[in-house]
């Protein structure tokens, strides 16, 4: 985990102070919460057991003196001091079984075992078998009050310090959990923030081999999981060494036999997490992966579903999405089992034994007194309170190893080599275009382009011809530096576009696709792509150039008329014309058109053709069309056939030349005539 966990560690280092304070409270909780035991133990010692200690007989009536029998009787840890203080005669309040006796005498050993009968007390000695026996009186219950009466102020003072504390650990645990998690959601927008951003970075070609659906998972799903490794998975790992550092140091305090019987859950439980990361890695690889798959298949579809339905897919599709569900259910069982073995059910079994061996070596010496019950109770309360950070460690376990999983994924995305946003803009350059012996390939070797020159001059309109896969696209593709070129070069106003950064060089370009793309929002924020440099008045202006305002002004709302799910409220004619007015409200230099009047009826391409007569002037232009028709009056045209050049020059020159242009030109021409 070293360098993804030194990543995680950065992002959490951007928000230390609110992390350190939320550490500083849960450190605050755990005293507040460990003082608690201390208190009880002080309560069941010396206010409740304490009965038993050494009673002297007082002249009169004083700070905690008892009244029995018309003689006061006063506590040993009552007295300020042996030398300020008159003791008189020693005598003792014991408990047998339920009932509690009077003893007007001293004890000839205090460690033994008591039986009584009638009104005879016999007391053995353990160790030695002597006996001791003593004549005892029965106390009522009234009489037995009398003697705890005093120290109900000190267990009401303890009993309000004990639930002081406890509203002390609920502000401290609200205010740590309140800092941990608005830290940990800071994180996660600053890790959504920078994973989105470094999508816009990446390349073009990035995304051939990587579906929508996946890098969705990356920026959602994979941020999400790391969101519970800092909200819950920190939270409790932090907890758990604070917790048990303190009550290791509270169980040493109170008994350090105690403490060395519990030292063996440390290393147990270090085995117990390499084992199970070393298992719960690999399922959550397969997992993170499989939900990566799930999504990309989910956006597929959907996006695909007028084809799965028209082609009746729908049972081949659910029958792959189902195998791919299958799997991914596969491994949540492997994982949900290893969780089931190694989840707080054992952390109660090794509890239980622990405690099994406490009673085992300390049961005589507690009978006895050797150990004070109330250490003893603390000791299980401590206990308790350091199983819980453990049951919380333990089950965050499968937290952990997801986020960690998820952290890899998403920082090999960061990592991927991206382009840096160029700030600033670029001068308008002319837009004289030249590809010099240019050529490309896709995947090396395969060349979609060889050697393509020609010379494109500002104003001019070049238009690419040719079958489907003869690389018309491709020539675009490099224009933009969507790819770039094997070999040759592309120049544009005589300088190498590979020493121009891409953001700069395509700042005064404009494409207009066969499929337009458009975002939610509305018409005019389509148009203007909500730039602030294009103004309400230029997006209107591009639309009448197009001729398209007053179709748009009859919608509802007009050009403020929402659009949603990439425009499938609007005709393809509509879409294509609000792309089209998007090209020229950025006032390109150079101006592309990929088979822009394809899905367009002959009337509305009338229209952009007029509008294209005047938009080309002064603008490059490189139109891409099936329709011959459409680009009779383009300067010049190139014609493409697997990737060459195989004829160039105006429509007259290749008609007269009675090559493929010809013929192609022939054929949709006699497809066009009636019948």
């Amino acid at each position: 985990m070293g360098h993804t966990g030194k990543r995680l560690f950065q992002y959490a280092m951007l928000y230390k102070k609110p992390i350190l304070l939320a550490l500083l409270l849960l450190l605050l909780a755990v005293s507040a919460e460990l003082a608690g035991p201390f208190i009880a133990k002080r309560m069941i010692d010396q206010n409740i057991l304490g009965i038993e200690k050494k009673w002297h007989e007082v002249d009169a009536e004083q700070d905690y003196a008892v009244l029995y029998k018309d003689k006061w009787y006063k506590r040993e840890d009552h007295f300020a001091s042996a030398a300020s203080e008159q003791r008189g005669k020693e005598v003792r309040v014991l408990q047998v079984g339920r009932q509690f006796y009077w003893l007007d005498e001293a004890l000839r050993f205090e460690v033994g075992k008591r039986e009584i009968a009638g009104d005879t007390l016999t007391v053995t000695n353990k160790d030695t078998g002597e006996t001791a026996v003593y004549p005892v009186t029965k106390l009522s219950n009234n009489e037995l009050y009398s003697f705890y009466k005093p120290e109900f102020p000190a267990i009401i003072k303890l009993a309000v310090m004990y639930f002081g504390l406890l509203l002390l650990v609920a502000a401290f645990s609200y205010g740590q959990r309140l800092m941990l998690q608005t830290s940990a959601n800071r994180i996660v927008r600053k890790m959504r923030t920078d994973i989105f951003a470094h999508t816009q970075r990446l390349p073009v070609n990035y995304y051939d081999n990587l579906s929508a659906g996946q890098v969705v998972s990356r920026v959602t799903n994979d941020t999400e999981a790391i969101r519970e490794l800092y909200v819950a998975v920190l939270a409790n790992f932090f907890t758990g060494i604070i917790y048990m550092g303190a009550i290791y140091g509270a169980l040493f305090l109170l008994d350090a036999r105690l403490a060395l019987l519990a030292l063996p859950l440390i290393p147990i439980l270090i085995i117990w997490i390499t084992v199970y990361r070393r298992f719960a890695a690999r399922y959550n690889r397969i997992i993170r992966a499989k939900l990566s798959e799930i999504n990309g298949m989910i956006n597929e579809s959907i996006q695909g579903m007028t084809i799965i339905q028209a082609f009746r897919r729908q049972k081949e599709t659910t029958k792959e999405f189902e195998e791919l569900n299958e799997h991914y259910y596969k491994y949540q069982n492997k994982l949900l089992s290893l969780n089931s073995i190694t989840s707080h059910n054992l952390v109660n079994v090794v509890r239980n034994i622990l405690f099994l061996v406490v009673i085992w070596m300390f049961w005589g010496d507690s009978l006895s007194s050797a150990i004070e019950v109330g250490v003893l109770y603390a000791f299980v309360d401590l206990m308790n309170r350091m199983f819980a950070p453990i049951v919380g460690i333990v089950n965050q376990l499968s937290n952990l190893e997801t986020a960690r999983v998820s952290a890899e994924r998403v920082f090999k995305l960061m990592d991927e080599e991206g382009i840096d946003v160029v700030t600033g803009r670029m001068e308008r350059y002319k837009g004289d275009v030249e590809f010099d012996d240019v050529s490309f390939a896709y995947k090396k070797d395969e060349y979609v382009l060889k050697h393509i020159s020609f010379h494109a001059r500002q104003g001019e309109t070049f238009a690419l011809v040719g079958h489907t896969g003869s690389g018309k696209s491709s020539i675009l593709n490099l224009l933009f530096r969507f790819y770039d070129s094997n070999e040759g070069q592309i120049k544009v106003d005589g300088t190498d576009v590979r020493d121009m950064p891409k953001q700069l060089l395509r700042q005064h370009m404009g494409i207009v696709l066969q499929d337009p793309f458009l975002f939610t929002g509305t018409i005019a924020s389509n148009i203007s792509l909500d730039n602030p440099a294009i103004s309400r008045e230029k997006i209107e202006q591009s639309l009448r150039d197009v001729g398209a305002y007053e179709m748009f002004s009859q919608l509802p709302g007009g050009i403020d008329a929402p659009v949603i799910e990439k425009g499938s409220t609007l005709s393809a004619g509509q879409r294509q014309l609000i792309s089209f007015a998007r090209a020229l409200a950025y006032d390109p230099a150079i101006l592309i058109l990929d088979e822009a009047t394809a899905s367009i009826d002959t009337e509305t391409e009338a229209i952009i053709q007029e509008a294209l007569d005047v938009l080309k002037k002064g603008r490059t232009t490189f139109v891409i069309a099936h329709r011959l028709s459409t680009i009779r009056n383009a300067d010049q045209i190139l014609v493409l056939d697997r990737g060459v050049i195989v004829e160039r020059g105006s429509h007259e020159e290749l008609m007269e030349h009675g090559g493929k242009y010809f013929a192609m030109y022939q054929l949709q021409l006699g497809s066009a005539l009636p019948a």
